[in-house]
């Protein structure tokens, strides 16, 4: 995986996975929230639902899934 490759050194801390879960749970939740309240009142309300419900998908595959390297990518520590 993108995340995962690499052979360097990294930096990473237990907290680091807990504070991506937590923002992957809050954008995916930031989502859902823009789909129920604008309830399809047009086109634009889809780009806020994919940049966060996708932003916060990932973060939560690679909160859970993902190894120490990729958490450490996603925070530039690697």
């Amino acid at each position: 995986m993108i995340f995962e490759s690499g052979n360097g050194e990294y930096v990473y801390k237990p907290s680091h996975r807990l504070v991506l879960i937590v923002m992957g749970a809050l954008f995916t939740a930031l989502a859902t929230l823009v789909i129920f309240v604008a309830e399809g009142n047009g086109a634009e309300y889809f780009l806020p639902v994919v940049l966060f419900g996708g932003l916060g998908i990932v973060s939560l595959i690679i909160g859970f899934l993902g190894s120490d390297r990729a958490v450490a990518k996603i925070w530039g520590s690697a």
